[in-house]
């Protein structure tokens, strides 16, 4: 069993990566207060201390704990160190991404150090919470004028003026970078990026307040620390391996730059050689994992062993895949501007529609801004795959004309497993939910970047309208009419369209791949005539075809899909939305008054 201490951003992002698994755990806040849901997770509420937080373990067989509390809870970070330390169970502590300490901050590690570094009569904006005021009041007797941010809330207020302050020393925000008043200097917390620092000193910055910061506490050794969602779940797949019933993976884009990173740090000639057995990677979403490498070494002038390349070996986690085991190498040098070039077994791309032109290595738009990312000096990278030509056979590489090799790929960083049950699970536990909401429609789209732009497009719709159906399409679509939804919309890229238009209601590469035939019916029932004899991929129709035929391409794309998901939702009104990758919209003409 796990248990979870949150209440805080990292509590909830915590819940989200536990409740894919679909087994039990616990969640655990001081206060009760915070409005989350729990599908699989049982609360707890109320504060424990040692004797407390020991007798739950020992009574509910918990086996990890995740810690997600507030950066600064140190004594709870401390009781939950000693009840781990006694009873020899493993913690992941969630932390926040935090930017670089900027040198024009004052930086204190106590509140006791503000007697010297304030002026006599000048006057302070506290934001460190209500819970601080009882440290800083002593600050009054200092002739320092003080002004507290917080919560304008009724518990808040009340604990405020128990610790002693008065009610004109009392001011409310909105929204976490709210400043409510301008004073000499603001004090604030460390609190990395999901507590809004950056924007709160941008303010502060604004408004010409000298701003102080206090240091967050440092977190007990014995912690296993993880920033995002992805590093959270691959540290619960290690530490307690059963709890997930599939495990995740590295995308080949990954590996590419963990490899790079570890051949990097071999550059420092003159210097003892530097061969970590792991390196930290940044994923796009920002957050770091660590990442296994190996080398391969080279016999330098005066036979000293040195580094050749490094090495990361690719796991496929339980999600099947051809490149699973395979070694992905990388060779750093010194250049004059930064290079990404493919070496043996990577493949060249010689059909145009890809993020690169023909003849570049086959090597992803992710994958490249991933290298720039953890490596900021100009050097040369050559990615190399042994077998990558043999292996490549196995994929669709050779139908999407990427010749010679695999290709580098990957968007998010990590391969999630493909478990067909538990997705159209996760998708009806979803669609329970946006019913539950009330919302007045339900939007279905395949992932991450249609969700931004539908989102953009219902602005005022609760985010538990937006349900994610991958390439499930007409299961979602029965799943809605089931739970009774009356107005449904489906976002779709091209891509998923014309394999839906074509009536394959699972859109996925292992079933159905596009049909440029019938992609070519289509556009003539449009009065379309274009040449697809180059197409690889089926966004390509949106610069293919001319820019003043695109609605009359989308009105017949359209009417296509609607003709085979229409009947799923009997009781229903569906509109389908077209969306580019860019970003753009389209409707057909007949729908376009009900998809507003």
């Amino acid at each position: 069993m796990i248990l979870v201490f949150g209440g805080t951003t990292e509590g909830r992002k915590a819940v989200e990566v536990l409740e894919e698994a679909g087994n039990v755990y616990f969640y655990s806040t001081k206060t009760g207060e915070q409005d989350i849901t729990l599908h699989h997770g049982i609360r707890q509420d109320g504060a424990l201390d040692a004797e407390a937080m020991l007798a739950f373990c020992q009574e509910h067989n918990i086996r990890l704990i995740v810690d997600a509390a507030h950066p600064f809870a140190s004594q709870l970070h401390q009781t939950i160190a000693q009840v781990s330390e006694s009873q020899n169970i493993p913690v992941i502590r969630y932390e926040r991404i935090y930017p670089p300490r900027d040198p024009n901050i004052t930086w204190i590690d106590d509140y006791s150090e503000l007697s010297s570094v304030l002026t006599p009569h000048s006057s302070l904006l506290a934001t460190t919470g209500v819970q601080s005021i009882s440290k800083l009041i002593f600050l009054e007797t200092e002739g320092i004028n003080i002004f507290y941010r917080i919560l304008n809330r009724e518990s808040s207020i009340a604990s405020a003026l128990k610790q002693g302050a008065s009610k004109e020393q009392l001011c409310y925000y909105d929204t976490p970078n709210d400043i409510p008043v301008k004073a000499d200097s603001i004090l604030l917390k460390e609190s990395g990026v999901s507590g809004g620092f950056p924007e709160k000193v941008e303010a502060a910055r604004a408004q010409g307040m000298r701003i102080i910061a206090l240091r967050r506490p440092e977190t007990p050794a014995i912690f296993t620390i993880v920033n995002g969602p992805y590093g959270l779940r691959r540290a619960v797949e290690k530490l307690l391996p059963e709890f997930y019933p599939l495990h995740s993976g590295l995308t080949t884009g990954t590996c590419a730059t963990a490899a790079a990173v570890a051949a990097f740090l071999t550059l420092q000639e003159g210097s003892a050689l530097v061969r970590p057995e792991e390196v930290p990677v940044v994923l796009p979403n920002g957050e770091t994992i660590m990442v296994p490498v190996g080398y391969g070494e080279r016999l330098r002038a005066g036979a000293s062993a040195g580094i050749d390349y490094a090495y990361c070996i690719k796991e496929a986690g339980d999600d099947p895949d051809v490149t699973d085991g395979i070694e992905v190498r990388a060779r750093v040098e010194q250049a004059e501007q930064f290079e990404i070039i493919g070496g043996e077994g990577v493949g060249v791309f010689t059909l145009p529609g890809f993020d690169y032109p023909v003849g570049e290595a086959a090597i992803n738009k992710a994958p490249r801004q991933m290298m720039r990312n953890n490596i900021k000096e100009d050097v040369r990278i050559t990615i190399s795959v042994p077998r990558g030509s043999e292996i490549a056979r196995r994929t669709f590489n050779p139908r999407l004309g990427i010749e010679g090799g695999i290709s580098i790929i990957g968007v998010s960083g990590i391969v999630m497993p493909f478990s067909e049950q538990a997705f159209k699970d996760s998708i009806r536990k979803c669609m329970q939910v946006a019913v539950a909401s009330g919302t007045e429609r339900v939007v279905i789209h395949s992932g991450a970047k249609s969700e931004r732009f539908l989102r953009q497009h219902y602005p005022t719709l609760p985010a538990q309208a937006f349900v994610e159906y991958g390439n499930y399409i007409g299961d979602t679509i029965q799943m809605a009419a089931e739970l009774g939804v009356c107005r449904l919309t489906l976002g779709i890229m091209m891509g998923k369209a014309v394999k839906l238009a074509q009536g394959h209601l699972d859109t996925h590469s292992r079933r159905v791949t596009m049909d440029k035939v019938f992609i070519s019916e289509m556009l003539r029932e449009a009065g379309i005539t274009v040449d697809l004899q180059t197409m690889t991929l089926a966004r390509e129709l949106w610069t293919i075809v001319p820019r003043q035929q695109l609605q009359a391409m989308a009105d017949v794309v359209i009417a296509h899909c609607h003709a085979h998901c229409q009947p799923l939702l009997p009781q229903g009104i569906l509109s389908i939305l077209l969306l580019t990758d860019e970003g753009e919209i389209y409707t057909s003409l007949s729908m376009r008054t009900e998809s507003v």
